[in-house]
């Protein structure tokens, strides 16, 4: 690695750094991730870390695959928090490697708080939610001043797996104008349908974005009413994050991926711009 003009903590043996990779694309990995990437002696990492982002790990690096899919079999939580124990008190560097945030529905604290039960030191590396990071590169800002001063991030599932029972659906239909709803494509059709009865509109605006910040990246721009069929109906495959709310008509303007490939954005889509008090 290119030396830097700071000097950056090392990855010393017996600890694990538990990092964020970003939403996707490797230039979104975070400096102190790239530096453990370079140090450690195993990484444990996630279904949504690329192939791309463990090509940056030094070339004696043992890769260990700890990703939970929907429906998938799955290694076990506990189990991957006792290897990563483990590893430590074999005197590996660790990096625990999770896409977006570690802290943002990843269960990094966790694994965290089993290796402080363990006795393990270890630093925790932030990471761009793919909450946040994977919609601006869908053209979609999680808040704007003509349309939200708040926004909820809501997880599509709980532990066993179904949509989260003890969630208040109609508090956050009423509440936040935008709703950010990550792992919720199995249950989307209940989803909307909880949301509508609270009082959601069932035309509110709803974008799907697939494999945010990857190669593979698509975007349905949608409704809520018509969200789960759309998606079954255009092949929309997770991991998806699922934005409800007026900031979706924001991408009409700020889609640069697409503007990259030619389209053409417009300047105020929401027509605000002659109308916005001074301030």
């Amino acid at each position: 690695m290119e030396r830097l003009p700071i000097e950056l903590p090392d990855l010393e043996p017996g600890w694990v750094w538990l990092a964020g990779a970003g939403p996707g694309d490797p230039g979104l990995v975070p400096l102190l991730a790239l530096h453990a990437l370079r140090q450690a002696d195993v990484v444990i990492h996630d279904a949504l870390v690329s192939e791309d982002i463990l090509k940056l790990a030094r070339p004696e690096c043992d890769l260990e695959y700890a990703g939970k899919r929907g429906g998938r079999p799955s290694p076990r939580q506990a189990d991957i928090s006792h290897r990563l124990v483990q590893l430590a008190r074999a005197g590996k560097r660790v990096l625990r490697l999770k896409g977006g945030d570690p802290f943002v529905f990843g269960r990094g604290g966790e694994e965290a708080l089993a290796l402080v039960e363990a006795g393990v030191p270890f630093r925790i590396v932030p990471g761009i939610s793919s909450g946040i990071g994977g919609l601006a590169y869908a053209g979609i800002p999680v808040t704007h001043r003509d349309v939200n001063s708040a926004v909820t991030f809501i997880t599509g599932h709980d532990l066993t797996g179904e949509v989260p029972v003890r969630l208040d659906w109609d508090a956050l239909a009423r509440g936040a104008a935008v709703l950010v709803l990550c792992m919720a494509m199995r249950h989307r059709d209940r989803i909307a349908e909880r949301l509508i009865a609270g009082g959601r509109a069932p035309d509110e605006a709803v974008a799907i974005v697939s494999k945010a910040a990857t190669p593979d990246q698509r975007v349905l721009e949608t409704t809520l009413a018509r969200a789960a069929d759309d998606a079954a109906a255009q092949g929309i495959e997770p991991p998806c994050l699922v934005v409800i709310g007026g900031v979706v008509a924001l991408r009409a303007g700020l889609d640069w991926l697409g503007a990259l490939g030619g389209r053409v954005l417009k300047a105020d889509p929401l027509g605000t711009r002659h109308g916005r008090a001074a301030g």
